[in-house]
């Protein structure tokens, strides 16, 4: 094997590894065991160095066992063994710089997303201080909850996008609900009041077309609804009911405005966004398909506001999006949507009628 060699790994980590490591050891246990599921180990052969072709930026990167030589920026060096004190804590976090190291034996490394592990740890801290006002045997312990709060969607759902100042807040404002199958919970053609996530359970969405209610989606634990009338202001367009007993934590309307809507949601002029398509964003009609034919921004893509939750999972995450409509107003919803999902996106303010000058 040749020093370009890849590193090869290993199945997913082990909770009780994570649980010798700082500051990793301090999270929950169930924030300890979900972490565990996203991780893995990485096996290098003596005489590699495992940061030639993945670096340590960006990483927490630590040394299980082995002997590693690494070497910093000021020309100094210094040998690592696996198991010691040192190599509790991440390499590279404090001056001097890792510039490369050198496995004088075999070694085994894990590595750790920064920023995830940044979410998790926030998201755990400010749920281990919570006093909730309920202290009966049903309340929530936010640090367990199996659902809404879960790893995944912290790190890449619904809450994803959430300013850190907001966690706090939300968690004093969010009440928690009990629900039967056959309930329904939103009611299409309604005012928008409330915005939903799924703690437990599972919801199914459905829409009147010819007057019969057609299935559109359905909805599981860690999920949000309700949010698109909230958005913009207007009234439900879809109705939202149990599938099986569970548990939702809803938010009210003035609530999510104040700590979800305008924290996530972003406009931008039209002279501002052919600036950003300029440097690589992408044009999102979100007008019906005959709109968009009729009258649609050149290199725009039509995704129908209808249809964008599809489009989560399919969109580049690495691309910045624009959405646009006639009046920003379905555009805003989709921009939301998106930015809760972890989207770089934003809408244009104002929509097409706010346009100067012509079409590009």
């Amino acid at each position: 094997m040749t020093n370009e060699s890849r590193p090869t790994s290993a199945p997913a980590v082990s909770p009780n590894v994570l649980r010798r490591l700082e500051p990793i050891c301090a999270l929950s246990a169930l924030r300890l065991s979900e972490l565990a599921g996203m991780c893995s180990t990485e096996a290098v052969n003596r005489g590699l160095d495992p940061f030639r072709l993945r670096g340590i930026q960006g990483q927490s990167v630590y040394l299980l066992s082995g002997e590693l030589k690494l070497s910093y920026d000021d020309g100094s060096s210094f040998v690592l063994v696996g198991g010691c004190e040192a190599s509790l804590w991440p390499l590279g976090k404090r001056p001097p710089q890792v510039t490369h190291g050198k496995a004088i034996t075999d070694v085994e490394l894990i590595r750790v997303d920064d920023e995830v592990l940044d979410i998790i740890m926030t998201w755990d801290q400010l749920s281990a201080g919570i006093d909730p006002a309920d202290s009966s045997p049903e309340a929530t312990d936010w640090r367990v909850m199996s659902g809404a709060f879960r790893l995944q969607s912290l790190t890449d759902g619904s809450l994803s996008r959430l300013p850190s100042a907001s966690i706090d807040e939300l968690f004093k404002r969010f009440e928690r609900i009990k629900a039967k199958a056959g309930e329904t919970i939103l009611r299409e053609g309604d005012a928008g009041d409330f915005y939903y996530i799924i703690e437990n359970g599972r919801c199914v969405v459905t829409r009147k077309v010819g007057g019969v209610d057609m299935p559109l989606a359905e909805l599981k634990a860690g999920d949000a609804f309700g949010e698109e009338a909230l958005v913009v202001e207007g009234t439900r367009n879809a109705t939202v009911g149990m599938k099986t007993s569970g548990v939702l934590l809803r938010l009210k309307k003035s609530d999510f405005v104040e700590l979800l809507r305008e924290p996530l949601l972003k406009r931008i002029s039209w002279a501002e966004a052919l600036q950003h398509v300029s440097g690589g964003a992408l044009w999102i009609d979100v007008r019906y398909p005959s709109e968009y034919r009729n009258d649609r921004l050149t290199g725009a893509v039509n995704v129908p506001l209808s249809e964008i939750r599809n489009a989560i999972g399919l969109l580049d995450r690495d691309r910045e999006y624009i959405t646009y409509c006639q009046s920003g107003r379905r555009s805003s919803a989709a921009a939301f949507l998106l930015s809760q999902r972890g989207y770089r996106a934003c809408c244009l303010k104002d929509g097409l009628k706010g346009r100067e000058g012509s079409l590009p």
